[in-house]
């Protein structure tokens, strides 16, 4: 005889005990209910729609959203969780069977007792189906055998026709609204499908929370009236529902209550002045002129008036995010006192929200170390922290662009990110770093957020008249003369075609410096860490900026070998470099490290030299007396300019002007036309036929070089537009050509060759939001797609922590994007450790980890 608790279909279970599948709908369909009583994320559907959405629309939306899993009901999938047993049917999914239930209307008595042809009255179509089927994060293929199978299983008692028609009773019940004559028909935009498919998506994930949501296995017909409330609360306790964090804000944004100060910088003035209707902005400022709390404030005044729910920073670098990191935890801390939410960050490998963080455990399970003897409700605000899909649904989360430019790829679990991601505003910092790949997807990721209703930031040094008008979709590139005349700082707005500069009266406030701008034709490791020693020795506090790790390394050694290892940056008890191959908590050490070495406060007597790459622009607090760095495009100079004589300070004698060394090859660029790339300048072709490097437009470059020779002071910000105009703008490059020859003009076709291909490798895999949703299918590779071009690769973790060569525990590192790691599947690692040192393979590489950072076992690549 069969046992009678089978005969009822279960939506979860943990093996033992189990969850009734309308109990389980009921739960997604009332945490989809409580999300869209949300005024933000009610906007954003609108939006989507093109229309209100009457209670009748969201009543019907809540009945698709309970069907989510109807195909659960087969007795296939229920089979899962039943003992094993004679006559049982074969295994079976719920997806493509739940699709076929609505597509094809079979089997009919299912169908009909889910309310099929109410279902088509109220406007279901393919793409809304498909946004309700495709909640596991992708679109579901169709599949033949989803109809087979669907036969009673005596031996179980279990008939899914009957089953079906207590599901429908419940519908009945539960979603009385949505039987109401008349109403419009659902919206069939597509776009509207898509933000609806991420809504369902982030409703399974919030119902499907065993905290709030305790398994019940024998259906109540009153279930639902308990958790519409268990729904809210929860929606509250996650930091989705901010409506009790937004009565603590001031209407202006509070800035002298988060920043700490009493009035804002002129910069900052920008932004707390501008229009909140504007929905997409570019700040451009120099580093150090406070940006980053110019973002926070634009969020608590779009935050304080009800536009935002949240947001999100987005940073070039994980360490940049890292670092970061701190500084929006205690910007919220000022803010909100007691009550912060905690700001989470959001990087593959961490588990932090605020102060605290958190081990992963077996079965999605994570140990904080703050949840001794606390209630699982007040973990609950870590539900967002706990999962990097949902780290976007954060109240605040500070990541790494790439994070959010995943929700608007063709990879799993896009729509949930999106739909997360709608709420916030969105902060893009350092723009100007985007390559075209990174440009195009992010463009797209802003279309999407721009398109639902949400809010963006972009910050950047200057920008290029041509990039920032791809940023701002602008056609047309002014003349040459009129984009040097732009102001800057600059504030630019969506909805105008002229930027706002700075009142006359904040103009005067503006901090300005005179850097005596020296070319050195030559750029070996003696002659960097020469100049280097020279200047240390005379007491001066030195930042060497070299292109690439491996002139950054050769550098170090240099200086090691000429005597100076007492002079350079140290690090428990040792000498260190600051670069982008080293382990998180080992990059921790080192960043503090740089900020007390080139601090602006507690300055004490005697020369320093801190040495590393790109690293050193981002973020990181720190003022140089002497920048030596090698040469560069010229905004990416002034990013580095940035960190010289960054604040009014008592100079030692000989570096009361600030002065900037600029490291050139020797004998010019042209060589490089033809031998590769050097130093990270130039195109190295692959035999693939790809061009890769670091700074690969030498027209760019040589103007920069040439504005060194013309301009030997370069008055900052005074003339930072002048030199990106003539750097970058097309006018200029022709001169040049006409100039040089055709050899430079190849170059640069070349260049932007790669840049159209890498252009077109983005847009082919952007998530099409105006292409109908049940017509889309996502490529195989899911995550694999790549969010940036030869930035950051693989994450190898350790299977223990070891004690890395700075005496710290370190629980993994991550290799450079280029760096292939062959046949290696994933695993975790342990790591030889010889003196001080670590040695392990990955795949077919061999690596090492010392002091010098991550190498490959012939040397660095």
């Amino acid at each position: 005889m069969a046992d009678g608790r089978w005969t009822e279909p279960w939506g979860k279970t943990d093996g033992e005990e189990t969850h009734h599948l309308a109990h389980h709908s009921a739960d997604v369909a009332a945490c989809f209910k409580a999300l869209v009583r949300l005024p933000v994320i009610r906007d954003r559907l609108c939006r989507a729609a093109g229309r209100s959405l009457t209670m009748v629309d969201l009543a019907r939306l809540a009945v698709l959203v309970f069907l989510h899993d109807a195909g659960k009901l087969h007795p296939g999938f229920q089979a899962k969780g039943w003992p094993e047993a004679h006559g049982l049917p074969p295994r079976h999914g719920h997806l493509a069977e739940g699709a076929a239930i609505f597509l094809r209307g079979e089997p009919p008595g299912i169908a009909a007792s889910l309310y099929l042809d109410d279902l088509i009255s109220w406007g279901l179509d393919p793409d809304l189906l498909m946004a309700v089927i495709g909640h596991h994060g992708e679109p579901v293929p169709s599949e033949s055998r989803a109809m087979d199978h669907w036969d009673p299983v005596p031996a179980m008692g279990y008939d899914p026709v009957a089953a079906a028609v207590v599901m429908g009773r419940m519908i009945a019940r539960w979603f009385p609204e949505a039987f109401v004559a008349g109403g419009d028909r659902l919206p069939g935009r597509p776009a509207f499908a898509h933000l609806f498919c991420g809504l369902v998506s982030l409703a399974d994930w919030l119902g499907s929370t065993r905290a709030a949501f305790p398994f019940v296995s024998r259906l109540d017909p009153d279930y639902l009236l308990r958790v519409d409330v268990t729904a809210r609360d929860i929606v509250t306790a996650v930091g989705l529902d901010v409506s009790a964090l937004r009565s603590l804000v001031p209407d202006d944004g509070g800035f002298s209550l988060f920043s700490g100060r009493d009035r804002p910088r002129p910069q900052q003035s920008l932004i707390g002045r501008h229009s909140l209707e504007d929905r997409l902005l570019i700040l451009e400022a120099d580093t150090g002129s406070g940006k980053t709390e110019a973002a926070l404030w634009r969020f608590f005044q779009l935050f304080a008036a009800g536009k935002v729910d949240g947001l999100y920073f987005a940073l070039p670098t994980r360490a940049a995010a890292a670092q970061l990191h701190g500084r929006v935890q205690a910007a919220l801390r000022r803010m909100f006192a007691d009550d912060a939410p905690e700001a989470v960050l959001a990087l593959p490998g961490y588990l932090v929200a605020g102060e605290h963080r958190g081990q992963a455990l077996p079965g999605w399970e994570v140990h904080w170390d703050d949840d001794d003897g606390r209630a699982e409700g007040a973990l609950l605000r870590r539900w967002a922290a706990e999962h990097g899909k949902r780290r976007l649904a954060a109240t605040v989360a500070v990541g790494t662009v790439d994070q959010a430019m995943l929700a608007a790829m063709q990879v799993r679990h896009a729509h949930l990110r999106a739909a997360s991601l709608a709420r916030s505003l969105l902060v893009i910092d350092e723009v100007h770093a985007s390559d075209r790949y990174m440009t195009e997807v992010q463009s797209h990721l802003l279309s999407l957020h721009l398109g639902w209703g949400g809010h963006a930031l972009l910050m950047s040094a200057p920008l290029g008249s041509v990039a920032r008008g791809r940023w701002l979709g602008q056609g047309a590139v002014p003349a040459v003369d009129e984009a040097r005349a732009a102001p800057y700082p600059a504030l630019w707005g969506g909805k105008a075609s002229v930027p706002v500069g700075l009142a006359p009266a904040d103009q005067a406030r503006l901090t300005s410096k005179a850097v005596s701008m020296v070319e050195i034709p030559r750029w070996s490791a003696e002659t960097a860490a020469g100049l280097a020693l020279e200047a240390a020795r005379a007491g001066g506090r030195v930042l060497v900026i070299r292109n690439t790790v491996a002139a950054a390394v050769a550098t170090f050694a240099a200086g090691r070998a000429a005597g100076g290892t007492s002079l350079l940056l140290t690090v428990a008890g040792g000498p260190a470099l600051h670069h982008s191959r080293c382990a998180p908590e080992d990059r921790a050490l080192l960043d503090r490290a740089v900020e007390t070495a080139l601090s602006p406060e507690g300055r004490v007597p005697g020369g320093v030299i801190v040495i590393g790459t790109q690293t050193l622009e981002q973020s990181l607090d720190i003022d140089a007396d002497r920048l030596i760095t090698d040469l560069c495009p010229v905004d990416v100079l002034l990013q580095r300019l940035g960190r010289l004589h960054r604040h009014p300070l008592s100079r030692p004698d000989g570096f009361f002007d600030p002065v900037c060394q600029v490291l050139c090859p020797e004998g010019g660029l042209e060589r490089l036309l033809t031998s590769g790339m050097e130093n990270g300048l130039g195109i190295l072709r692959r035999k693939n036929g790809d061009l890769v490097g670091v700074y690969r437009d030498l027209s760019v470059l040589e103007l920069t070089r040439r504005l060194i020779l013309t301009h030997p002071c370069w008055r900052i910000p005074d003339m930072n537009r002048l030199l990106v105009e003539s750097a970058t703008h097309e006018t200029p490059i022709d001169a040049l050509h006409q100039d040089l020859g055709a050899a430079w003009k190849k170059n640069r076709s070349d260049v932007i060759g790669r840049d159209v291909a890498d252009a077109g490798g983005g847009r082919a895999i952007v998530l099409p939001v105006q292409t109908p949703l049940a017509s889309l299918r996502f490529p195989g590779d899911g995550e694999r797609i790549r969010t940036r071009l030869g930035a950051e690769g693989a994450r190898i973790d350790f299977a223990q922590p070891v004690v890395g060569p700075f005496g710290t525990a370190i629980s993994g590192v991550t290799l450079p994007g280029h760096w292939t790691p062959g046949t290696w599947n994933g695993d975790e690692l342990s790591p030889e450790v010889r003196e001080g040192a670590l040695r392990m393979t990955v795949g077919t590489l061999v690596l090492g980890y010392d002091r010098n950072g991550l190498t490959k076992h012939n040397g660095l690549s």
